[in-house]
């Protein structure tokens, strides 16, 4: 379901709203089929930037619109909302499937595979249309990894910004890893000595 972004920013704390982009572990962000390797870590920016490509766009190949992008995030996310703006000349997406939690994602895999969900796009090249996810799905999300099978007729797909809104764990995940490792004895650290035979006995 898309959702038509049709109130004044400046009465709402939008940039708030779509700031999953903080959490986005954007080193480790990449895509498949991208013109320009790295190119994809441009499309991630703040809310009231996203129509600005000064700094550049995402570009699939020539003659080849398909593109896999791939999102993991630095903290467990609950994503509700997705925002695709796309290129003019018919170089937008015009579906997008999404996938989480599974890494190494090819095209392979994104065409044989089902996905979480997808969703029939609109051209969106002010950036005014969002697209409501099945929220109860999209809880704990380490990873999206967003696939646009094809555009509007373009020799290319273009994306400008992708903007996600959602909410964030408190604890990143570095942390919580270290918290359950830390919970787990390590039977090498906690020896003591059993009864009078002198033996050493593990505490589980």
């Amino acid at each position: 379901m898309a959702c038509l972004h049709d109130h004044s920013c400046e009465e709402h704390d939008c940039s708030s709203n779509w700031s999953l982009y903080k959490h986005i572990d954007l080193p480790k962000v990449s895509a498949l089929n991208e013109a320009v390797p790295g190119s994809v870590k441009s499309v991630f920016k703040a809310w009231e930037h996203r129509l600005n490509s000064s700094d550049g766009h995402l570009e699939s190949n020539e003659g080849d619109p398909e593109l896999i992008v791939f999102i993991p995030f630095t903290s467990d996310v609950k994503i509700k909302s997705i925002s695709i703006v796309g290129g003019a000349d018919g170089t937008s997406p015009s579906k997008m499937r999404a996938f989480i939690n599974r890494d190494g994602i090819d095209f392979s895999d994104a065409q044989n595979m089902q996905p979480i969900q997808e969703w029939d796009l609109a051209e969106n090249l002010q950036g005014v249309l969002e697209y409501q996810t099945r929220y109860s799905r999209f809880q704990s999300v380490a990873s999206l990894t967003l696939h646009f099978p094809e555009n509007f007729g373009g020799d290319t797909t273009q994306i400008l910004y992708i903007g996600l809104k959602g909410e964030a764990t408190q604890l990143k995940r570095d942390v919580v890893a270290t918290i359950v490792y830390e919970v787990m004895p390590n039977p090498s650290d906690h020896k003591t000595r059993a009864g009078a035979g002198g033996g050493l006995s593990h505490v589980e």
